[in-house]
């Protein structure tokens, strides 16, 4: 792939339906804050490319549990990783994405929840299943033009509505719905609703957890889990890994104003129905008790879109759902696959790994389709909060490893596996308490325990971290293999060579091959000094000179526009 495709596919792959919906609603309810975590992802994508990938495509994996195989011996880490990761896709992003693009079927076209999810999959399943990454970056690319072009023409109606910047600022702040609960404040629009860096103690969003707590966050989601990574390295090389990168990091500037933004602008013009607090109401308008923010975007939508734009936001949304769906069922069939499956069956053949994983995505998706009631009902009905605070819990002990993997000698495969173990349980105990202990709704007594009402969930991610990163850096130094060892072990790990038998598929295989993207052709016997060059080629970071300075010029380019809108908007 070239840097244009996974730069676009970057992009697509993490804004999908639910950010739309999430970044909106929390930003409806709370300012400009959430929009940092879209900022914040500039660095982590730079790291990415500047760092991380090198150090991936040098060790010739395809999956980052193989990575941390090859790094520290044995197998439970990689089997172990593979299953968190796939639980966080599930909680975090499977589920997440399909509620969202559900519910604004639901406000849009009056459909019932659950249908809309159905015919969604429905669509999104055939061209993953039939194309495979190359189809899934290749429309991800598209589906990115589509979802920013109809985002941006809806960001000038609304900011045309309520006076521009200076109007929305003065419309926000007055925002109030006709019912309150009396005696109370959560019907009142935030005073620092309009700045990014907020109090330590008493912002919803504290500006240390915004700084270091959402930096463990970004670094997990960014360079070490498979959705991202897979991108970048699909790249022809090292160069188009970067430029993909740094094309990310500026399509990454855009949401606070096409996504946010118009999120307090649907609060500013809709308070009854964005802003709610009445718990009786709220029910009424969105389904849920704890708040209707959620609805900011797609109320926006149907309310200030002429009927032909309508129809175009639709698809948007649907682009956006689509997009970051297939990534996540893409990776979750290759994790599977490769990390869990041909552990299983040693000897499984291409097509038996094909279908596995694709029999496996089915069940992602049903699991996921069971969780979002839950979701509903979960961080005072606010999607994003909802969504980064599952990670807050269990992405750190993932940061803490690769980092330690990456720059620290002295860890070992007994510390990195218990102190995985370790995080994970802390992780799991918090989680849990989120859902016993529910985030009251407007004028109820907050009973909930002081280390969740006090302790916020970017703050919970330092500690871990840390935590994690002491506790693992007191290992024992591990002695790296030689390189005749790396040569054998690689040699080892190599996919097989599956040659199919040449025979005549009746025509009903031939079909399924087809679509499935099978060769039904025999691949021809490579030469170990053919293995040899190959490994060569697919290992190699060399760049020229010209590409690897044009790509270092334009990520200090965007490095200053990010800072200059940090300052700004602080």
């Amino acid at each position: 792939m070239t840097w244009w495709p996974i730069g676009a596919s970057l992009m697509s792959s993490n804004v999908g339906s639910g950010l739309f919906i999430g970044l909106a609603g929390t930003g409806a309810a709370g300012g400009l804050a959430v929009g940092g975590f879209e900022w914040n992802a500039t660095w982590a994508l730079l790291v990415l490319g500047w760092i991380f990938v090198p150090v991936y495509i040098s060790s010739g994996v395809i999956t980052m549990p193989e990575y941390l195989k090859k790094r520290f011996g044995g197998q439970r880490i990689q089997i172990y990783l593979s299953i968190l990761s796939l639980i966080l896709y599930i909680f975090t992003k499977i589920s997440t994405d399909i509620f969202s693009g559900a519910l604004f079927i639901q406000v849009s076209l009056g459909w019932d929840l659950y249908l809309s999810t159905v015919i969604l999959l429905a669509v999104t399943a055939v061209y993953t299943i039939a194309g495979g990454l190359t189809a899934v970056i290749y429309t991800d690319a598209l589906q990115t033009v589509i979802m920013v072009a109809g985002a941006l023409i809806l960001m000038f109606i609304g900011f045309e509505k309520v006076g521009w910047y200076e109007g929305l600022q003065e419309k926000y702040s007055r925002a109030i719905p006709s019912t309150i609960i009396p005696n109370t404040t959560c019907h009142l629009p935030r005073e620092d609703a309009f700045h990014l860096m907020r109090d330590p103690v008493t912002g919803d969003i504290p500006w240390p957890g915004l700084v270091f707590g959402l930096s463990v966050l970004a670094l997990w989601c960014w360079c070490t889990d498979q959705v991202i990574v897979q991108r970048s390295l699909s790249a022809k090389n090292l160069s188009h890994a970067k430029g993909g990168s740094v094309l990310g990091g500026y399509l990454k500037i855009f949401p606070m104003f096409f996504i946010v933004m118009p999120g307090m602008i649907s609060r500013a013009l809709f308070p009854d129905e964005v802003g709610c607090v009445d718990p009786e109401i709220c029910e009424d308008i969105c389904g849920a008790k704890v708040g209707c923010s959620n609805i900011a975007y797609p109320k926006l939508v149907m309310e200030l879109m002429p009927v032909g734009l309508r129809g175009l936001m639709i698809a948007v949304m649907m682009a956006a759902l689509m997009s970051s769906l297939t990534s996540i069922f893409n990776s979750s069939s290759t994790l599977f696959a490769i990390d869990i499956w041909q552990r299983l069956r040693k000897k499984a053949t291409e097509q038996e790994l094909m279908i596995v994983g694709r029999v496996f995505v089915l069940i992602l998706v049903a699991i996921s389709i069971l969780w979002i009631p839950i979701i509903q009902t979960a961080n005072s009905g606010q999607l994003f909060d909802y969504i980064q605070s599952i990670t807050s819990y269990l992405a750190p002990p993932i940061t803490a490893l690769f980092i330690l993997a990456i720059f620290c000698k002295r860890i070992n495969e007994p510390g990195a596996f218990w102190g995985l173990v370790f995080g994970l349980v802390v992780g799991i105990v918090r989680m849990v308490m989120e859902f016993i202990y529910m985030t009251p709704s407007c004028g109820e007594e907050d009973q909930r325990p002081a280390v969740m009402k006090n302790v916020h969930y970017l703050y919970f991610a330092i500690i871990l971290v840390i935590s994690l990163n002491v506790r693992n850096s007191k290992s024992f130094r591990l002695q790296l293999p030689s390189a005749m060892a790396c040569d054998q072990y690689l040699e080892g790990m190599s996919l097989e060579k599956i040659s199919l038998e040449e025979v005549e598929h009746p025509c009903w295989k031939k079909v399924y091959f087809w679509f499935c993207g099978i060769s039904d052709t025999p691949k021809p016997t490579l030469t170990m000094e053919e293995e040899a060059a190959l490994e060569r080629k697919l290992t190699s970071i060399k760049e020229e000179p010209l590409w690897k300075a044009l790509c270092n010029v334009n990520a200090l380019v965007l490095l200053a526009i990010n800072i200059f809108l940090w300052g700004y908007f602080g």
